[in-house]
């Protein structure tokens, strides 16, 4: 039996997230040249060459706009944005604070600082932030759309929805105020309505990518196979780095009965050591209809066998940034000093990128140095902290001495991003290993509640915790679940 990842788990990741604290309350300055026309247009010209790319020739008109208002907060907006253009995510943190401390009420820094703080600590924490802006500017558009958002990722559908129908009253035409409510329809179940809504929103017709995920999953649940293919093959060309969009694009082939495509396409990755257990099914399950028994056999066992100890190194991939496959064909091909020499480098370049201190602690784990790895993740995550950064973090201190640090992780990111059921199982295996059944139980029936229940291992550590509880009814079903899921073959051994 084929155990279907189902393609609303994809929706976790469609909305955006959100994070932290408490505005900044210091007293609001203004230089004499703010608001006069020579400012007003270097504003609206820097504006224009970023949206251009033409960062340098916007850094030149905001260098001379700050000899006009040196403490104007449109004025360390625009520096924040440009520095997130350019990819100094750090100093952006430090300009968007700047920018709330010469005007705590301005409602675009405190939208700005928002999304910053839900990228580096989740939906939770930056409600508070999205709350102020909404304050000071209650119908801007842009901040109750990415508020109904981090409602819907804080796993808030009620308020999330209130939020999506002011903005449709604020802004009748803008088409986000349709897409999110067809996002809290899909996450629902409601499939008919969320199609007929994110129809209308027109987004997946235009290729906005996160539209074009939710099109997909919806039409397989409908059972719409090749509509889903065809919205993900376009989504995938432009995304190859996304994992989530090329395991539903390989389940649509398999929905579809195109097995043969499916091999051809999925099976160089299914090699290799770091594809997924569903996406090793998918490929074996595919090789089976094609009556290729043996060439399902390996890939059966490794899908079905206990989760990996160690991290793998991931495969060169088109169009995936230079930097990123030159460290990973360092360390395909053995040359370590090489890759911690870029790595290092890299950080030389570019010391207020977070990408590059991500990429920077992927070689350096990679190169068997994990106090510099933890060093490199943590200076990522004070601007971005999504759940792959966790992840390693965590395997990192858990396999390096310090296991309440792993687990403390784990515990932030489920807080901060609670429809996430990777973390939620990675946090219960924690809870499992120092005998906390309770909890352990708790953690995955909320990750099975987001259907998550195709994961054999959450099923075999669910299973674990009923019958170290003593629930025998509940130890019963789920080893029923699980010897669904699970080959006779397989089984058997």
């Amino acid at each position: 039996m084929t155990f279907r990842s189902s393609a609303l788990a994809a929706l976790a990741g469609v909305l955006a997230l959100a994070a932290c604290s408490q505005a900044p309350a210091h007293r609001a300055h203004r230089g004499i040249g703010e608001g006069s026309p020579a400012f007003t247009r270097l504003l609206a010209d820097a504006d224009k060459a970023m949206a251009d790319g033409a960062l340098a020739d916007a850094g030149r008109m905001l260098d001379e706009a700050r000899g006009l208002a040196p403490e104007s907060p449109d004025l360390w907006l625009a520096i924040a944005r440009l520095r997130l253009r350019g990819g100094e995510h750090l100093t952006a943190l430090e300009a968007a604070d700047r920018a709330l401390a010469f005007g705590p009420a301005h409602a675009p820094a405190l939208r700005l600082r928002a999304l910053m703080v839900r990228d580096a600590h989740g939906a939770a924490d930056s409600l508070v932030w999205f709350e102020a802006a909404l304050k000071a500017d209650p119908g801007d558009p842009d901040t109750l759309a990415d508020y109904a958002a981090t409602l819907g990722d804080a796993g808030e559908a009620r308020a999330s929805l209130k939020a999506a129908r002011a903005l449709a009253e604020a802004a009748p035409e803008d088409p986000r105020a349709l897409y999110l409510q067809a996002v809290i329809a899909a996450r629902g179940g409601q499939f008919s309505i969320a199609r007929s809504l994110l129809s209308k929103s027109g987004m997946a017709a235009r290729g906005v990518p996160a539209a074009l995920l939710l099109d997909a999953a919806i039409s397989l649940e409908e059972g719409n196979a090749d509509s889903a293919a065809s919205s993900l093959e376009t989504l995938v060309a432009r995304q190859p780095a996304n994992a989530r969009a090329r395991e539903l694009l390989a389940r649509a082939m398999f929905d579809g009965r195109r097995d043969a495509e499916l091999v051809r396409r999925f099976a160089p990755e299914a090699s290799l050591p770091e594809p997924s257990p569903y996406l090793l099914m998918l490929v074996a399950r595919a090789h089976e209809r094609l009556g290729d028994r043996a060439a399902a056999a390996p890939l059966l066992a490794r899908a079905y066998a206990p989760a990996r100890a160690v991290p793998v190194l991931l495969g060169l991939r088109d169009n995936m940034p230079p930097p990123t496959n030159a460290i990973r064909k360092m360390l395909w091909s053995g040359n370590v000093a090489g890759a911690q020499a870029e790595a290092t480098a890299l950080r030389t370049r570019f010391p207020a990128s977070a990408d590059v201190a991500a990429l920077a602690g992927d070689a350096l784990l990679g190169a068997g140095d994990p106090r510099a790895a933890l060093t490199a993740y943590a200076l990522a995550s004070e601007a971005r902290r999504p759940w792959p950064i966790t992840r390693k973090a965590a395997w990192t201190f858990a396999r390096h001495g310090n296991p309440a640090a792993a687990e403390m992780l784990l515990a932030r990111q489920v807080a901060g991003e609670t429809e996430n059921a990777s973390a939620l199982a990675a946090l219960a295996e924690r809870q499992a290993a120092r005998g906390d059944w309770r909890r352990t139980a708790l953690l995955l029936d909320h990750a099975l509640g987001l259907r998550a229940g195709h994961d054999p291992a959450l099923l075999d550590l669910r299973l674990r915790a009923a019958r170290e509880l003593g629930n025998i009814g509940e130890a019963e079903r789920f080893a029923a679940l699980l010897a669904e899921l699970r080959p006779r073959s397989l089984a058997a051994r």
